[in-house]
């Protein structure tokens, strides 16, 4: 998918319209055109699913959206692929274990992955910065609080 620069205000007469991608149960490379700016449906896995952005590119959004209809078994990770290219900024995490709440950070100079432990439920936003670094943001509810490291 094109972007398309206005310069005037625009007037959407029945709405803005995007589907959203259902991720398979799989790792997956995501593009800019399949993944950029929509919803990405995040399944119910049967295994650790890690899903690599592509470089950053600045206004690019990612939103991640944990769509099972029960807490998951497995996590998945969102990573950039390289340290290089870090997330800076952090998630609110939703234990329900003791109903507390607290917030995970990144460390803001190399943290490139982002594990999002057996959700029951989870929206995280991966935000392009610039050509080099992502800003994260969200929310996790589960059993375990998401983690964020460097590249394995």
């Amino acid at each position: 998918m094109g972007r398309t620069t206005f310069s005037g205000p625009v007037t959407a007469t029945r709405g803005f319209e995007m589907a959203p991608a259902v991720l398979a149960d799989a790792d997956a490379t995501l593009t800019e055109s399949a993944n950029g700016n929509r919803i990405n449906l995040v399944p119910n896995g049967t295994q650790d699913n890690t899903y690599t952005l592509p470089a950053p590119t600045a206004g690019a959004m990612y939103t991640f959206v944990y769509a099972g209809g029960a807490a998951d078994a497995t996590d998945f990770l969102i990573t950039s692929g390289a340290d290089a290219n870090f997330f800076i900024g952090g998630v609110t995490f939703d234990d329900t274990d003791d109903g507390a709440a607290s917030v995970v950070y990144s460390d803001g100079n190399s943290n490139s992955t982002l594990q999002v432990n057996v959700p029951a439920a989870a929206e995280i936003c991966v935000l392009g910065l610039d050509a080099t670094n992502w800003q994260v943001f969200g929310r996790v509810t589960g059993a375990t609080a998401p983690a964020f490291a460097d590249q394995a």
